[in-house]
């Protein structure tokens, strides 16, 4: 089959034709994906970007700077706050290999993203583990005091799987304390979730990073703008904080078309807006399904939640692909009481909620579905 330039253009136009449906026939809500990809304005310069894939990223129009510019018109700030990472994976490991050491460990949670341990491990750095609070947030004071001379410090927050959140109050609370005791330790935010958060408490952290020395956020174009095959994260604060992780960074680490629809989506709030109010009605959905059924789901703020089953989720899981639907894999130390379930569109987590209650044995939803 070959495809024409304008059925591509008609592809990035048409939001009914983005990625609805995985195929062939399954529902893939395991990976906290957008299910429907870049949006339209993303996907016309994607696709208009073709003609320059024979371009190094720093040769493209537009080129990396003009992405830094672009960040940093989005930012109100200038460029030199910025390090660009192929995701932003990148950015997490690069901290991890930059400010912690052998002496200075790597302070993280219990329960977590697991990409700053994986470096740690990688890099032959010491690494602490402090469990979740009761709530399954991210328990902040143990994490305080643990980060004592530590190289570190890794807060997700919506906090990957729980999908729990600290207000801003709290993170900036936490950071103050953490440098009352332990200047020189530097305190790594990854706000990959930031753009779906809808409680009032919550704002980024990027302007307190800006002006406060060993403080970095990181954030991806992989989670509400749609990029996660394109790979592009970056990450913000101080300049003197990521003068080395500009240094350091892999060389032509973006390409030349998720620079085109980066530039694009930066230049698009209103699909952020829109893609935060689609996932919001979702989420209400399946947060009700579960709820009404008996089962609890904790304070749900990304495009997924961690809900309590009371049996293993290899068990749920082995029996919703069964019928086509994909759930996430195993979390330790909760992979048998709780299970990660991602969000896709309504379609399909109206049907997705129809085989959970088959699989757990509940009363299915009762309206047509879509």
């Amino acid at each position: 089959m070959v495809v024409s330039r304008r059925d591509l253009l008609s592809l990035g136009r048409s939001s009914e034709n983005r990625i609805s449906e995985t195929a062939p026939g399954d529902v893939k809500i395991d990976g906290n994906e957008n299910p429907l990809g870049p949006g339209p304005t993303a996907m016309d310069a994607l696709v208009g970007m073709f003609g320059q894939a024979g371009r190094y990223p720093f040769n493209s129009s537009p080129s990396h700077i003009d992405l830094l510019g672009a960040l940093a018109d989005h930012f109100d700030t200038t460029p030199e706050h910025f390090a660009l990472g192929l995701g932003s994976s990148e950015i997490l490991s690069s901290a991890v290999r930059l400010f912690a050491g052998p002496d200075r460990p790597v302070i993280t949670s219990g329960l977590s993203f697991a990409a700053p341990i994986n470096a740690a491990r990688q890099f032959g750095y010491p690494w602490v583990a402090v469990p979740l609070d009761a709530d399954l947030k991210l328990d902040l004071a143990p994490m305080a005091e643990a980060a004592r001379g530590a190289g570190l410090v890794y807060l997700c927050n919506p906090n990957n799987p729980t999908a729990t959140l600290h207000s801003a109050t709290a993170i900036e609370k936490f950071v103050r304390d953490v440098h009352a005791t332990s200047p020189e330790t530097v305190i790594l935010i990854d706000e990959a979730y930031h753009d779906y958060v809808t409680n009032a408490a919550h704002r980024t952290a990027v302007p307190f990073a800006i002006q406060r020395p060993n403080v970095v956020v990181a954030r991806t174009f992989s989670k509400a703008y749609g990029m996660a095959g394109l790979r592009l994260g970056y990450g913000i604060g101080h300049a003197e904080t990521m003068a080395p992780m500009r240094l350091n960074q892999m060389s032509a680490n973006t390409n030349v078309l998720v620079l085109a629809a980066a530039v694009a989506s930066l230049s698009d709030p209103g699909h952020i807006e829109r893609e935060r109010a689609r996932n919001a009605e979702v989420r209400a959905y399946v947060t009700s399904f579960f709820e009404r059924a008996g089962f609890h789901v904790p304070e749900t703020q990304g495009n997924f939640m961690f809900v309590e089953l009371g049996q293993p989720a290899a068990d749920f899981r082995a029996a919703c692909a069964e019928q086509h639907v994909l759930v996430a894999r195993d979390f330790p130390p909760m992979e048998k009481t709780h299970c990660r379930i991602s969000f896709g569109t309504m379609a399909e987590m109206r049907r997705a909620c129809r085989v959970f209650a088959d699989v757990l044995g509940v009363d299915a939803p009762t309206e047509t579905p879509e």
